[in-house]
């Protein structure tokens, strides 16, 4: 999955020597929106793995991110790349550790993601939102080389290099904005996942969109019509 704008900052991001004869590792291969694959695949790395939950053309070994430390071996990768993931990933602490893990040393991880103000989009879950000071938090022990918000959609766009003396940061008291909550959390339960939960989620998410959409077109015109009135006013 990768939007325009996501495809653009892929192109910007990556460099050709950063991919040549190297291995790369896609998390999130399935081509749902469009993909990132062609452009990375252009530069000629040695191998090319994209990994998903379900099989699909472009999917080569079927892998949950949650998963990757039992299906590759740690370090392996060159370049590691996530594209509309990670809001996905219930346990996104296990999926950012697997990330840097999959990455070796002096490599590149490369995510986008959703933030705040973003849709609902459950394919098939949608729990998390990032915002550029979470991806500081969470690549805090990478070197963090590009960090853009996504200027079409609430996004977070993030290029990290893995340090030669790799020391992984723990997580565990860094809270996160769940869109199923509604507020920053540490995790979510089985209990916050059940559908009429996940339902009233869906149902809160379309009346904030509905009272958004018409916030941008019933206040410009209130404001238009005002301004009017304060002209004739004063032309009498």
């Amino acid at each position: 999955m990768c939007s325009p704008a996501c495809i653009d900052f892929v192109t910007r991001a990556v460099t050709r020597d950063e991919v040549a004869g190297k291995r790369v590792l896609e998390v999130g291969s399935r081509n749902v929106n469009g993909s990132a694959r062609r452009i990375i695949e252009s530069m000629r790395p040695a191998e090319y793995v994209g990994v998903d939950i379900e099989a699909a053309p472009e999917v080569d070994v079927i892998c949950d991110i949650e998963k990757l430390d039992e299906t590759f071996d740690a370090e392996s990768f060159d370049l590691v790349v996530t594209t509309e993931v990670m809001e996905h990933v219930r346990d996104w602490r296990r999926a950012v550790s697997n990330l840097k893990r999959m990455c070796r040393p002096g490599g590149v991880v490369l995510v986008t993601t959703r933030s705040y103000g973003f849709a609902y989009h459950g394919y098939p879950f949608d729990y998390w939102r990032y915002e550029l000071s979470d991806m500081r938090g969470l690549f805090g022990d990478c070197a963090v080389e590009a960090l853009e918000a996504d200027t079409r959609d609430p996004g977070v766009f993030m290029k990290a290099r893995k340090p030669l003396a790799f020391q992984e940061r723990r997580l565990d008291s860094h809270l996160l904005y769940s869109i199923v909550l509604d507020r920053r959390a540490k995790n979510i339960s089985d209990e916050d996942t059940r559908p009429a939960r996940l339902l009233r989620v869906r149902l809160r998410e379309r009346v904030r969109r509905a009272l958004r959409s018409l916030k941008r077109t019933f206040v410009p015109r209130v404001r238009r019509e005002y301004r009017d009135a304060i002209g004739r006013w004063g032309a009498i």
